[in-house]
């Protein structure tokens, strides 16, 4: 099932080249654009010279840079690329009881604060709160969906501020949205940020929830697949 359709303004170009990574260069129809993208990773593998990419076009005429980057054409598949669309189908699987970790809260809210940091979402119900950090991930190695893709420090404090919160007492969780098909299991990416990887898993020695689902992607639209099994290790 499609949770985030897209609507029928998207198109395919080819991609030239990354710009300051905010903006990237495709050809479209003999002719040159540019597009906006949010993704601030590396974007590892993904991005080279004529792989076709799926643009969507924003809703305020007046942007400067009318479409977004949504997918990137690698092989047989479509990788999903925006950073928001772990947010967006979060906040729609929790409205149509899709992901069973989230059943039993009935207030969803996104963009929350925690004394300096800001996380994605909070859910809650007359009992309790659900402090929840949303990652995009695209990076695949020997069938291992990874993060991050390059090193991170705001994602090394997400990670420590989760921890000390759920040592604290409250209840936190991670949810990895693998927008692409190839992946059988997810492990975080010590070989990119080992540092990030030492705190992912003392954050689950804390009882940090980790939820990794894989994504289904096609032009038409974005849905939430299967939960992908973790790999656990020892730092």
């Amino acid at each position: 099932m499609i949770l985030l359709p897209f609507n029928n303004q998207c198109i395919e170009a080819e991609f030239i080249q990354r710009y300051k990574r905010f903006s990237i260069e495709v050809s479209f129809r003999g002719k040159t654009l540019w597009a906006h993208t949010n993704n601030t990773g590396s974007m590892l593998g993904l991005l080279r010279p004529g792989q076709k990419v799926w643009l969507s076009r924003a809703k305020n005429p007046n942007r400067k840079l009318p479409y977004t980057l949504e997918l990137v054409r690698i092989h047989d598949m479509w990788v999903g690329v925006n950073t928001l669309t772990p947010n967006r189908i979060l906040k729609k699987a929790w409205e149509m009881n899709h992901i069973p970790e989230l059943e039993s809260f009935d207030h969803f809210s996104s963009e929350v604060t925690y004394g300096d940091s800001r996380f994605d979402t909070c859910v809650s119900n007359k009992d309790t709160k659900l402090w929840i950090e949303a990652k995009n991930v695209t990076l695949v190695e020997d069938d291992v969906a990874a993060f991050p893709d390059a090193i991170t420090t705001r994602g090394q404090k997400h990670l420590q501020t989760l921890t000390q919160m759920r040592q604290s007492g409250l209840n936190t969780a991670l949810f990895f949205l693998v927008q692409r098909s190839d992946a059988q299991c997810f492990a975080p990416a010590d070989y990119v940020d080992p540092q990030y990887a030492k705190l992912f898993y003392a954050a689950i020695s804390e009882g940090v929830q980790i939820w990794v689902y894989q994504a289904n992607i096609s032009q038409s639209g974005i849905g939430l697949g299967d939960m992908l099994p973790v790999i656990y290790k020892r730092f």
